[in-house]
Protein backbone atom coordinates (compact mmCIF):
# COMPACT_ATOMS: atom_id res chain seq x y z
CA UNK A 1 0.00 0.00 0.00
CA UNK A 2 1.34 3.43 -0.97
CA UNK A 3 0.43 5.58 2.03
CA UNK A 4 0.69 9.36 2.19
CA UNK A 5 -0.12 11.91 4.88
CA UNK A 6 -2.16 15.06 4.45
CA UNK A 7 -4.04 16.47 7.47
CA UNK A 8 -6.25 18.51 5.10
CA UNK A 9 -7.39 15.59 2.91
CA UNK A 10 -11.09 15.63 2.00
CA UNK A 11 -13.53 13.79 -0.24
CA UNK A 12 -13.65 14.99 -3.84
CA UNK A 13 -10.84 16.56 -5.86
CA UNK A 14 -7.87 17.35 -3.67
CA UNK A 15 -4.35 18.62 -4.27
CA UNK A 16 -1.76 16.71 -2.28
CA UNK A 17 0.83 18.57 -0.20
CA UNK A 18 3.85 19.55 -2.29
CA UNK A 19 6.31 17.35 -0.40
CA UNK A 20 4.07 14.34 -0.99
CA UNK A 21 3.44 15.35 -4.61
CA UNK A 22 7.20 15.31 -5.23
CA UNK A 23 7.44 11.86 -3.67
CA UNK A 24 4.63 10.61 -5.94
CA UNK A 25 6.21 11.90 -9.12
CA UNK A 26 9.95 11.83 -8.57
CA UNK A 27 10.53 8.97 -6.14
CA UNK A 28 7.70 6.52 -6.87
CA UNK A 29 7.17 7.70 -10.47
CA UNK A 30 3.42 7.20 -10.22
CA UNK A 31 1.19 8.12 -13.12
CA UNK A 32 -2.37 9.20 -13.82
CA UNK A 33 -4.74 6.39 -12.82
CA UNK A 34 -2.52 5.05 -10.03
CA UNK A 35 -4.29 4.26 -6.77
CA UNK A 36 -2.81 5.59 -3.52
CA UNK A 37 -4.00 5.93 0.07
CA UNK A 38 -3.87 9.08 2.15
CA UNK A 39 -4.38 9.40 5.91
CA UNK A 40 -5.34 12.54 7.77
CA UNK A 41 -3.43 11.34 10.84
CA UNK A 42 -6.64 11.29 12.87
CA UNK A 43 -7.68 7.73 12.09
CA UNK A 44 -9.17 8.05 8.61
CA UNK A 45 -7.78 6.36 5.50
CA UNK A 46 -8.81 7.68 2.08
CA UNK A 47 -8.54 5.66 -1.11
CA UNK A 48 -7.53 7.97 -3.95
CA UNK A 49 -6.85 7.89 -7.68
CA UNK A 50 -4.31 10.19 -9.27
CA UNK A 51 -5.86 12.42 -11.96
CA UNK A 52 -2.87 14.73 -12.47
CA UNK A 53 0.74 14.36 -11.37
CA UNK A 54 4.06 16.20 -11.73
CA UNK A 55 6.91 17.18 -9.40
CA UNK A 56 5.09 20.29 -8.21
CA UNK A 57 1.50 19.10 -8.07
CA UNK A 58 -0.49 15.92 -7.61
CA UNK A 59 -4.28 16.03 -7.93
CA UNK A 60 -6.35 13.22 -6.45
CA UNK A 61 -9.90 12.00 -6.76
CA UNK A 62 -10.65 11.12 -3.15
CA UNK A 63 -13.21 8.51 -2.12
CA UNK A 64 -15.09 8.12 1.17
CA UNK A 65 -12.62 7.11 3.90
CA UNK A 66 -12.39 4.05 6.07
CA UNK A 67 -11.74 4.49 9.78
CA UNK A 68 -9.48 2.65 12.15
CA UNK A 69 -6.19 1.74 10.43
CA UNK A 70 -3.91 1.15 13.39
CA UNK A 71 -6.67 1.95 15.90
CA UNK A 72 -6.00 0.79 19.44
CA UNK A 73 -8.22 0.08 22.43
CA UNK A 74 -6.19 2.31 24.76
CA UNK A 75 -4.48 5.70 24.71
CA UNK A 76 -0.91 6.41 25.76
CA UNK A 77 0.93 9.65 26.54
CA UNK A 78 4.66 9.48 27.29
CA UNK A 79 6.35 12.56 28.75
CA UNK A 80 10.05 11.91 28.31
CA UNK A 81 13.15 13.95 29.07
CA UNK A 82 15.07 14.50 25.80
CA UNK A 83 18.45 12.85 25.50
CA UNK A 84 21.70 14.73 24.87
CA UNK A 85 21.90 13.15 21.42
CA UNK A 86 18.90 14.19 19.32
CA UNK A 87 19.29 10.97 17.30
CA UNK A 88 18.24 8.93 20.31
CA UNK A 89 15.07 10.93 20.96
CA UNK A 90 14.22 10.67 17.27
CA UNK A 91 14.71 6.92 17.51
CA UNK A 92 12.24 6.86 20.39
CA UNK A 93 9.70 8.88 18.37
CA UNK A 94 10.06 6.51 15.42
CA UNK A 95 9.72 3.27 17.38
CA UNK A 96 6.96 4.56 19.67
CA UNK A 97 4.93 5.57 16.62
CA UNK A 98 5.39 2.12 15.11
CA UNK A 99 4.29 0.39 18.33
CA UNK A 100 1.44 2.81 19.01
CA UNK A 101 1.33 6.09 20.96
CA UNK A 102 -1.05 9.03 21.06
CA UNK A 103 0.91 11.87 22.61
CA UNK A 104 4.53 12.71 23.36
CA UNK A 105 5.79 15.58 25.50
CA UNK A 106 9.48 16.55 25.74
CA UNK A 107 9.95 17.10 29.47
CA UNK A 108 12.72 19.31 30.85
CA UNK A 109 13.73 18.23 34.37
CA UNK A 110 16.55 19.36 36.64
CA UNK A 111 18.93 16.64 35.39
CA UNK A 112 18.06 16.99 31.69
CA UNK A 113 21.12 17.08 29.45
CA UNK A 114 19.23 18.65 26.55
CA UNK A 115 17.19 21.77 27.23
CA UNK A 116 15.92 22.48 23.72
CA UNK A 117 14.09 20.32 21.17
CA UNK A 118 12.30 21.33 17.99
CA UNK A 119 8.85 19.77 17.70
CA UNK A 120 8.78 20.39 13.92
CA UNK A 121 11.70 18.01 13.41
CA UNK A 122 10.18 15.40 15.72
CA UNK A 123 6.87 15.63 13.86
CA UNK A 124 8.64 14.77 10.59
CA UNK A 125 10.09 11.65 12.22
CA UNK A 126 6.65 10.64 13.52
CA UNK A 127 5.08 11.21 10.10
CA UNK A 128 7.61 8.98 8.35
CA UNK A 129 7.16 6.24 10.98
CA UNK A 130 3.38 6.44 10.72
CA UNK A 131 3.47 5.92 6.97
CA UNK A 132 6.12 3.19 7.12
CA UNK A 133 4.12 1.21 9.69
CA UNK A 134 0.81 1.70 7.82
CA UNK A 135 -1.00 3.58 10.58
CA UNK A 136 -3.59 6.32 10.25
CA UNK A 137 -2.90 7.98 13.58
CA UNK A 138 -0.23 10.67 13.85
CA UNK A 139 0.85 11.09 17.49
CA UNK A 140 0.54 14.58 18.93
CA UNK A 141 3.97 15.96 19.75
CA UNK A 142 3.81 18.82 22.22
CA UNK A 143 6.22 21.68 22.71
CA UNK A 144 8.81 21.11 25.41
CA UNK A 145 7.78 22.03 28.94
CA UNK A 146 9.46 22.13 32.35
CA UNK A 147 8.75 19.30 34.78
CA UNK A 148 7.23 21.69 37.33
CA UNK A 149 4.78 23.22 34.88
CA UNK A 150 3.85 19.87 33.39
CA UNK A 151 3.23 18.10 36.67
CA UNK A 152 0.89 20.84 37.88
CA UNK A 153 -1.47 20.51 34.93
CA UNK A 154 -4.81 18.78 35.29
CA UNK A 155 -4.66 15.35 33.64
CA UNK A 156 -7.69 13.20 32.97
CA UNK A 157 -6.13 9.75 32.64
CA UNK A 158 -7.20 6.42 34.08
CA UNK A 159 -3.58 5.69 35.07
CA UNK A 160 -0.73 8.10 35.84
CA UNK A 161 2.76 6.67 36.35
CA UNK A 162 6.30 7.91 36.91
CA UNK A 163 9.14 5.54 36.04
CA UNK A 164 12.30 6.13 38.08
CA UNK A 165 15.37 4.29 39.36
CA UNK A 166 15.25 5.25 43.05
CA UNK A 167 14.87 2.42 45.56
CA UNK A 168 11.22 2.29 46.53
CA UNK A 169 9.62 -0.67 48.30
CA UNK A 170 6.20 0.42 47.04
CA UNK A 171 7.30 0.59 43.40
CA UNK A 172 5.68 -2.11 41.26
CA UNK A 173 6.23 -3.34 37.71
CA UNK A 174 4.23 -1.28 35.21
CA UNK A 175 2.72 -4.36 33.59
CA UNK A 176 1.20 -5.48 36.89
CA UNK A 177 -0.69 -2.20 37.35
CA UNK A 178 -2.07 -1.63 33.87
CA UNK A 179 -5.60 -2.52 32.85
CA UNK A 180 -6.93 -3.02 29.34
CA UNK A 181 -8.84 -0.30 27.49
CA UNK A 182 -7.57 2.54 29.68
CA UNK A 183 -5.88 5.90 29.13
CA UNK A 184 -2.32 6.04 30.45
CA UNK A 185 0.37 8.66 30.99
CA UNK A 186 3.95 7.69 31.85
CA UNK A 187 6.77 10.02 32.89
CA UNK A 188 10.31 8.96 31.90
CA UNK A 189 13.31 10.77 33.32
CA UNK A 190 16.71 11.77 31.92
CA UNK A 191 19.91 9.72 32.10
CA UNK A 192 20.51 11.10 35.60
CA UNK A 193 16.94 10.19 36.59
CA UNK A 194 14.36 12.43 38.20
CA UNK A 195 15.46 14.10 41.42
CA UNK A 196 13.94 12.93 44.73
CA UNK A 197 12.05 16.23 44.92
CA UNK A 198 10.60 15.68 41.43
CA UNK A 199 9.52 12.15 42.31
CA UNK A 200 7.89 13.43 45.49
CA UNK A 201 6.13 16.20 43.58
CA UNK A 202 4.79 13.71 41.03
CA UNK A 203 3.51 11.27 43.66
CA UNK A 204 1.82 14.12 45.52
CA UNK A 205 -0.12 14.95 42.36
CA UNK A 206 -1.30 11.39 41.81
CA UNK A 207 1.48 9.73 39.80
CA UNK A 208 2.26 6.18 40.88
CA UNK A 209 5.96 5.14 40.94
CA UNK A 210 6.68 2.16 38.68
CA UNK A 211 9.50 -0.07 37.53
CA UNK A 212 10.03 -1.03 33.89
CA UNK A 213 11.94 -4.21 34.74
CA UNK A 214 15.16 -5.33 36.37
CA UNK A 215 17.56 -3.68 33.92
CA UNK A 216 18.75 -0.09 34.17
CA UNK A 217 17.62 1.44 30.89
CA UNK A 218 18.61 4.42 28.81
CA UNK A 219 15.95 7.11 28.61
CA UNK A 220 14.83 6.30 25.07
CA UNK A 221 14.83 2.56 25.81
CA UNK A 222 12.70 3.12 28.90
CA UNK A 223 10.19 5.04 26.78
CA UNK A 224 9.99 2.21 24.27
CA UNK A 225 9.62 -0.41 27.02
CA UNK A 226 6.70 1.57 28.47
CA UNK A 227 5.06 1.67 25.03
CA UNK A 228 5.61 -2.05 24.51
CA UNK A 229 4.26 -3.02 27.93
CA UNK A 230 1.08 -1.03 27.25
CA UNK A 231 0.73 -2.66 23.84
CA UNK A 232 1.24 -6.20 25.13
CA UNK A 233 -1.13 -5.81 28.07
CA UNK A 234 -3.89 -4.55 25.79
CA UNK A 235 -3.40 -7.27 23.20
CA UNK A 236 -2.87 -10.45 25.17
CA UNK A 237 -3.96 -10.12 28.78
Amino acid sequence: MRLFYDPEIKIGVHELRQVEAYHCAKVLRLSVGSVVFVTDGRGFLFKCQIIEVNQKKTILQVSKPEEGLGKRNYSLHVALCPTKSIDRIEWFIEKATEIGIDEITPLISKNSERKLVKSERLNRVAEAAMKQSHKSYHPKINEQISFDKFINQSFEYDHKFIAHCEDDLNKKYLGHLLEKNKSVIVLVGPEGDFTPDEIKMATQTGFVPVSLGNSRLRTETAGIVACDICSVINQFE
